[in-house]
């Protein structure tokens, strides 16, 4: 029988996962990669320093927006980004569009019940930038070495 995917990951720095963990910010935004739907897991991967699972918030819900200025007029105060380094996110990500490719859109997700763990949990192997899936038997191992 497959096993369910009961959420994603992504890899963040992790003064911006301070934000969602400590700061109380509620929206996540990155290019459409994955498919994620309301009442999945996004178990956030610190990037760069400290390289761990840090925590997880619940979907509550999913858009895709196709530019920064609705993201903005809609979330900026919710928002793990500040205006100015979504904007710079934004530029970035114009170079790595293959030519003649439609960029992809914006995933937008709105969280709740987020929490952080007690302690990080290294992952096993490498996350790419696009992320990947979590299956249940991965995801009952994270909050085993996390302490939950």
């Amino acid at each position: 029988m497959e096993e369910k995917v009961v959420g994603v990951t992504f890899p963040v720095p992790r003064w911006f996962l301070e934000r969602i963990l400590n700061e109380g910010k509620t929206v996540f935004v990155k290019p459409s990669t994955l498919r994620v739907k309301p009442g999945m897991k996004v178990v956030f991967y610190a990037s760069r320093e400290g390289q761990a699972w840090l925590g997880e918030a619940e979907v509550e819900s999913v858009e895709f927006l196709a530019n920064v200025g609705e993201i903005l007029k809609k979330y900026e105060k919710e928002l793990f980004l500040t205006p100015k380094e979504l904007r710079e996110y934004d530029r970035e990500r114009a170079k790595w569009h293959s030519r003649g490719r439609r960029p992809r859109p914006w995933m937008v997700l709105k969280l709740k019940n987020i929490r952080k763990y007690p302690r990080p949990v290294k992952p096993p192997r490498f996350i790419a930038v696009s992320g990947r899936y979590i299956k249940e038997r991965e995801y009952r191992e994270i909050l085993r070495k996390s302490g939950l």
